[in-house]
């Protein structure tokens, strides 16, 4: 049997709808974490991606992320729920599953200027143990700190743990770059849902060509220390971090945003700029010139996107096509609240199969 679509689109057998293959892609953390939820609660998931998790390209941006929760400033009400539902959910996964590298760490945050009502403050509202710092606490020339617990991810672990984990719930992975989304749809035809999780690639896509997304390259140092168990972050004009990596022993020195710069190669005038302002912000866990043995060096492309991110529902034809990409640096921080929000437009979609089919029905 097959379904006369009246759109004239190529015919689909009567596959249940939850049957039918929800195609995402992109394999980085926004397509992975969608993934993840959308086979937890049932339904058949392909992701298809030029690279998946376990590659090493510098063009997967999620396998080289310094991979922090940490509150941002300047966001929605909506946006701020979806970096609330991201927390849960990786809280839920250090406490009962830390083999997906997900950690408890102390956070040390100094701001350089008073804190805004539009700053990264209403993150108090959703982690632990929120202080304020107390003069001498902190640097003196910051205006103040902030200490809390925070959740960092170590992208080596977690991004093969969670690709094991969509494969053990039935998902599939396909290795394949596309140029357009119709693409997708030639290749899948049964299918209906499509999420476009695919980075800054948008801007290449021919049927999308976002011009909001661009390349933003990305180069961190790692330095071996047992000193791990504390982030700090300059919050202000200088865009200075040093994020724990407790599973790899280490921590990760940045940052830096380079806009159109593809190159693989490490920038060591970039690199000791890192160390310098790190030693600055923590001298105690930082020395001001690392033995070279304990460095090394991570280089790679964020997917940003001017105007934040894109998160939206449309109808192209008969399917229903999900947009969620452009996340810049902030991909795991977004990442599972966005797997969330992609679950409930899914949900949607699927009401509004069964309403329409009652009414072909009726009529």
């Amino acid at each position: 049997m097959t379904e006369d679509l009246s759109n004239g689109d190529t015919p689909k057998t009567t596959t249940p709808f939850s049957r039918r293959p929800i195609i995402i892609l992109g394999a980085g953390i926004i397509g992975c974490a969608a993934a993840l939820q959308l086979l937890k609660n049932g339904f058949n998931v392909i992701l298809v991606a030029e690279y998946h998790p376990g590659d090493k390209s510098i063009f997967y941006a999620s396998a080289w992320a310094g991979a922090a929760w940490h509150a941002a400033s300047g966001l929605t009400d909506d946006n701020k729920y979806l970096q609330v539902v991201s927390h849960r959910h990786l809280l839920k996964l250090a406490q009962e599953e830390p083999e997906s590298g997900v950690c408890i760490v102390k956070a040390r945050e100094y701001l350089e200027e008073a804190p805004s009502a539009n700053g990264s403050i209403w993150g108090k509202t959703v982690v632990s143990n929120f202080r304020v710092l107390e003069p001498g606490q902190y640097p003196s020339n910051f205006h103040t700190g902030w200490e809390y617990d925070c959740l960092v991810i170590d992208p080596t672990i977690h991004l093969p743990w969670i690709g094991k984990k969509i494969i053990e719930l039935g998902g599939k992975f396909v290795r394949h770059k596309v140029s357009a989304l119709e693409e997708l749809y030639a290749m899948f035809p049964e299918s209906n849902i499509f999420i476009n999780a695919s980075g800054w690639g948008s801007k290449l896509l021919t049927d999308v060509l976002d011009e909001q997304c661009y390349p933003n390259r990305g180069q961190n140092v790692f330095f071996k220390t047992p000193n791990h168990n504390t982030m700090y972050f300059r919050n202000g004009k200088e865009y200075t971090y040093i994020i724990p990596r407790p599973m790899s022993h280490g921590v990760i020195l940045g940052g830096v945003n380079q806009g159109e710069n593809f190159s693989p190669d490490v920038d060591m005038e970039i690199a000791r700029d890192e160390i310098k302002r790190a030693h600055r912000l923590a001298p105690e866990i930082i020395p001001a010139e690392p033995d070279e043995s304990d460095l090394s060096y991570i280089i790679g492309i964020r997917p940003s996107r001017e105007g934040g991110f894109r998160l939206d529902s449309q109808r192209v034809g008969s399917r229903t096509v999900l947009s969620a990409y452009g996340f810049g640096g902030g991909g795991y921080a977004f990442s599972y609240g966005v797997a969330d929000a992609l679950l409930k437009m899914v949900e949607k979609a699927e009401f509004d199969n069964v309403v329409g089919k009652r009414e072909d029905m009726v009529n």
